[in-house]
């Protein structure tokens, strides 16, 4: 049986475009449609060698959305002048899509493009695509060949929403520990060798192995803590509630004493337990009120401190 199945063989770039600026970019500039193909949008192309200072982009222009486009094209490996160029270019032309043509990418410019897709806002999109020439057989013209490598999508946007917001709460703890440990000094001494760090929490040990004063803030609450988690322990196995069990035989005294209520949570499933004093009329994402919630979590951890202080030295 005669086979009529040709084969397709790659045809070298330089063979049909030996020019990248006047031969690859002025053919793209007027066939555009190639490229549009493989978007879910339309690319119209409005201008070439567009100046950008001392540079000149390759292809700028506007999708059928309104959006501004710039494409950068390189018929040879990726390297970082072109990403740097692309960056500049998006900043200064206030672009809204970057799309780089490449022969070839290596890993860590594909990484870059997805980490700009990560961290720039919704309405900003970087594409990474690979152009190949083919043909089939010996005797056909040669074709472009356009593959996407990197582009942006909602999972990808979603990430570096959620890495962002992070990123402002480790910065938001911070702040908060480091003006509640600034006043603390003034009033006690029980945490002045801790530094601001940017988690949930904060402590110094409670004079047992395992047991911590520790304040705590999330976004809607400031709390205060004696905190129960000593590791492995194979004279006493179930250390934690040992010494928890033990407090809280002496709950309506410590409690009188305190002149607070307390939320004592054995915490049965867990290895730890917890002692503790909640604030959940304000917290993390109230910064106007920070100075309050400080004042009162600081005047509650003295207490906590002095009274449970004779407690935990007779465990």
């Amino acid at each position: 049986m005669k086979n009529n199945i040709g084969k397709i063989k790659k045809v070298s770039l330089r063979e049909i475009w030996p020019k990248e600026d006047k031969d690859f970019t002025k053919w793209l500039e007027d066939n555009i449609d190639y490229l549009n193909d493989i978007l879910d949008f339309e690319i119209n192309i409005e201008s070439s060698e567009e100046s950008v200072g001392p540079f000149r982009v390759d292809l700028y222009g506007e999708d059928n959305y309104g959006r501004k486009i710039i494409v950068e094209n390189q018929l040879e490996k990726t390297d970082h002048s072109h990403l740097g160029q692309i960056i500049t270019y998006l900043t200064n032309l206030e672009i809204n899509t970057a799309i780089w043509i490449t022969k070839k990418s290596t890993k860590e410019h594909e990484r870059a493009i997805e980490w700009l897709n990560e961290v720039t806002p919704n309405d900003i999109s970087f594409y990474l695509i690979k152009v190949e020439a083919i043909r089939i057989g010996n005797e056909s013209t040669a074709a472009p060949l356009f593959t996407i490598i990197k582009e942006p999508d909602p999972i990808t946007k979603k990430i570096g929403e959620e890495k962002k917001d992070t990123a402002e709460r480790d910065t938001l703890r911070k702040d908060f520990w480091t003006t509640l440990l600034e006043k603390a000094k003034d009033k006690t001494n029980l945490h002045s060798n801790i530094t601001p760090s940017k988690y949930h929490w904060i402590g110094t040990g409670a004079g047992k192995a395992g047991m911590g004063y520790n304040y705590l803030i999330t976004n809607k609450r400031g709390a205060c803590e004696i905190y129960f988690d000593k590791g492995r322990d194979f004279v006493e196995p179930n250390i934690n509630k040992i010494r928890f069990d033990k407090l809280f035989q002496h709950k309506e005294e410590i409690e009188k004493k305190l002149e607070f209520k307390l939320n004592w949570e054995r915490l049965n499933e867990k290895r730890a337990s917890r002692i503790s004093i909640n604030f959940d009329d304000v917290g993390l994402k109230n910064r106007e009120k920070w100075d309050g919630l400080q004042d009162k979590m600081i005047d509650h951890m003295i207490h906590l401190e002095k009274v449970f202080r004779v407690y935990i030295n007779k465990l």
